[in-house]
């Protein structure tokens, strides 16, 4: 069987510091192009990223999915060139890119359309996720269940995805909501779905999301509404 031909998209926001090392650690013989998408950085983050060897975009529109959106586009835009399989991965250091191994392997074998890294179900850092991160992660997957019949334990950002598959689910949140967008339209398409347990820790850098007030709210708001958007 041939190498699947595997590329990485990693949003970036003022990660300069960590983002180096996130391409670093990254299983080069696995994937076959690392795409960062530098989305308004006030730091060097794009000068880093294109240091290490990563195709480097800039989107200057923020939001957690405006910049996977770039990548995607990027990615369609090589007509002769179109992944099997597309990993989605943060750019903080808090996953441990050389997991991808297991991550893509479902998908591989032909047993799932998209595998989430679930942190439920592997190793947590001490204090790697907040208590309203764990909570949210808990009330979201609980939701997807309820209202999707669909069993996950975390809206983990650390993902892969069958190529065909991300065209079909048809991506459209620009910010919070791009993680269970993605899982909640996976389920409504009947696609087969996957966890496999991964392994997190403190991020570098102070998180733009769980580590204020108003980005957890506006996370949270965005997810639930997300939630109930698609019913």
């Amino acid at each position: 069987m041939r190498q699947p031909n595997i590329k990485v998209i990693i949003p970036a926001f003022n990660e300069q510091n960590a983002v180096g090392m996130v391409i670093d650690e990254i299983p080069k013989e696995l994937v076959s192009e690392i795409i960062v998408i530098d989305n308004g950085s006030t730091d060097n983050t794009f000068a880093q990223a294109q240091s290490r060897g990563a195709t480097a975009l800039r989107e200057e529109k923020r939001g957690y999915g405006n910049a996977c959106l770039c990548g995607m586009q990027h990615i369609a835009g090589q007509v002769d060139d179109l992944p099997d399989i597309v990993v989605f991965l943060d750019g903080d250091h808090s996953d441990y890119p050389e997991e991808m191994y297991e991550l893509v392997q479902p998908i591989i074998d032909g047993k799932a359309d998209l595998v989430i890294g679930s942190r439920a179900l592997g190793k947590k850092e001490k204090g790697s996720m907040t208590p309203q991160q764990i909570f949210g992660n808990w009330l979201a997957t609980t939701l997807l269940r309820w209202f999707y019949g669909v069993q996950f334990t975390d809206l983990g950002p650390f993902r892969a995805v069958k190529y065909e598959s991300l065209l079909r689910i048809n991506m459209q949140d620009k910010t919070y909501g791009w993680t269970v967008e993605m899982q909640l339209k996976a389920a409504k398409l009947g696609m087969q779905t996957t966890e496999v347990p991964v392994n997190y820790r403190q991020r570098i850098g102070v998180s733009k999301v769980s580590g204020t007030v108003k980005g957890t709210f506006g996370a949270g708001y965005k997810i639930l509404w997300t939630i109930f958007r698609y019913l």
